[in-house]
């Protein structure tokens, strides 16, 4: 089994910023990519970033490039960040990580359906 824990969200007021960090642990048996989600109330869940096991590639969605960027711990690859800046009140949600599992390393997925693991989320309040 594979766990993963967010942590780093709560309320912050428009134009702050936070930093989300996402520990993956368990069964960690080969390479994997990562990725950012994100759920905001009474909407559907919405991709937000990804980024490979090599951490050469990344990608962020068009909503949140050049606000939010992606990165990967240097040293313990299971550690996942999401850096936010200049937020708004549209980027309150539930941010999820997720892991997915490849043979691929420079492997990056946008496609939710294809992640094998979910972290529980945390909560990103942005008040105006």
């Amino acid at each position: 089994q594979v766990q993963l824990r967010e942590s780093g969200g709560g309320l912050v007021q428009a134009g702050g910023s936070l930093r989300l960090s996402c520990a993956a642990s368990g069964r960690l048996f080969s390479s994997y990519s990562m990725g950012w989600f994100r759920q905001a109330p009474g909407k559907d869940r919405e991709f937000v970033a990804a980024i490979s096991w090599d951490r050469r590639n990344t990608y962020v969605a068009d909503s949140v490039k050049g606000r939010f960027t992606i990165s990967r711990d240097n040293n313990a690859k299971n550690t996942v960040y999401l850096q936010m800046t200049r937020l708004n009140p549209e980027d309150t949600a539930v941010y999820y990580c997720a892991l997915d599992f490849t043979d691929r390393p420079e492997e990056i997925v946008i496609d939710q359906r294809l992640y094998d693991y979910w972290g529980r989320g945390t909560q990103v309040t942005v008040s105006s």
